[in-house]
């Protein structure tokens, strides 16, 4: 089958008008607040989304019965690197994580009733999730088999007792999309279940709010303890004990969801690096005519021609059902995360003083940018499952004494 790589009109007119959009109306409400939302009152959310909901790019990505524009992997590509040029664009386009991760995975797993009491309103943008797997150590991270949240059965439903952190968007979250273990114990190949927590729930609570590097995803990161929390048989997320196979719904698109919108983080570092470089005279001549800073300038221009024809063939695979899929998804985010620092990284080095002062989105683009490598996954662990992948057809492939080619 052919690698289908055009655009559709629609998208590029979508695409375009979200570009629009965030240049007038996002860029100057992130300059507004410097960029921190993590205590952003809910109202900065709210008239985001309506103005994106005026300007019709609200929700690229949510299926048409939900109320969105309904664009499959390769529509979102565009559109998300658009609304990623700022900060707060994917937020105003109710297409930022943890939220966007958690439609695609109700979409894809849940059942109608929790559709419609969870999807709908997470789609229109009156509620926020957060998805809470990841745990301190020695828990789940890197590693979900390390998952040490229990859930067990009682009268009626299930009892939750764990602790998780670093669970995005928790604080003000209307619910929750918890994992537990319900197989086996940490590093056993048991397997775990997905359960829809609501935040009202006694005995799910709160305990912190984590102070982190990155200051842009609104409400921030926190600490959950979960002590006797009881939901119902009708809030278990799709099949018991399919909880790893059932995070896999998710976290693949995720990655690459990631992917661009930082990508459109990449953009707007280089245009400012471009700019700096087309206006700054030193040593007798503008910053773009020296060698060493032309040298910057092509190299970024060749991360982000790289990382948007990679993120283009993953979200075909994808689209595609593509057994390569799971792969390329793994060398987008690796490939991606490291390319977006180094652009943001020569930006930065470019423009100097102004890189790391206030002045410019630069030095907020550094904090922001940087957990990306380890976010969904640190690029340590998906070299090891891209390695992996790639030597398992050759494992015992030849007799023992069998020269290579």
């Amino acid at each position: 089958m052919p690698i289908q790589f055009d655009v559709d009109p629609s998208v590029t007119r979508l695409a375009e008008a979200t570009a629009e959009f965030v240049r007038e109306v996002v860029v100057p409400a992130e300059r507004e607040c410097g960029g921190s939302v993590h205590d952003a009152p809910q109202a900065l959310r709210e008239a985001l989304q309506k103005g994106a909901r005026d300007a019709g790019v609200f929700a690229p990505h949510v299926p048409a019965r939900w109320g969105g524009h309904g664009l499959d992997l390769r529509g979102q590509s565009v559109v998300f690197e658009a609304a990623g040029y700022s900060v707060l664009g994917p937020l105003a386009l109710n297409c930022a994580a943890p939220d966007e991760g958690n439609m695609h995975l109700l979409e894809k797993v849940a059942t109608e009733e929790q559709q419609q009491r969870y999807l709908r309103p997470l789609a229109a943008g009156e509620y926020r999730s957060c998805f809470a797997m990841t745990e301190p150590a020695p828990g789940a991270g890197a590693d979900p088999r390390a998952l040490r949240t229990t859930a067990v059965r009682v009268p009626g439903g299930w009892r939750i007792d764990g602790r998780k952190w670093f669970i995005s968007g928790a604080n003000g979250a209307d619910f929750a999309i918890v994992m537990a273990r319900t197989q086996g114990g940490p590093g056993d190949p048991g397997d775990a279940t997905m359960f829809l927590v609501d935040a009202g729930n006694p005995g799910m609570r709160i305990v912190r709010d984590i102070e982190t590097l990155d200051e842009g995803l609104f409400a921030g990161h926190s600490e959950i303890v979960f002590e006797e929390c009881v939901v119902g048989d009708e809030q278990v997320l799709g099949a018991v004990d399919r909880g790893f196979e059932n995070a896999q719904v998710r976290l693949g698109p995720a990655r690459l969801t990631h992917c661009m919108r930082w990508l459109g983080a990449a953009r707007r570092a280089q245009d400012v690096a471009l700019e700096r470089a087309g206006t700054r005279e030193a040593f007798g001549s503008l910053l773009g005519d020296l060698g060493m800073v032309q040298q910057m300038l092509a190299d970024s221009e060749i991360d982000i021609e790289a990382s948007r024809g990679l993120i283009w063939r993953t979200a075909w695979e994808l689209d595609s059902g593509s057994a390569a899929a799971a792969q390329l998804s793994s060398v987008s985010k690796v490939f991606v995360a490291e390319a977006v620092n180094r652009v943001v990284d020569r930006a930065v080095q470019i423009c100097g003083a102004l890189g790391i002062s206030a002045d410019a989105p630069l030095a907020r683009l550094v904090r922001e940018v940087r957990p990306f490598r380890i976010y969904d996954g640190p690029s340590e662990t998906h070299r090891f499952a891209i390695a992996r992948r790639a030597v398992k057809p050759y494992r015992r492939s030849r007799p023992a004494g069998t020269p290579s080619a």
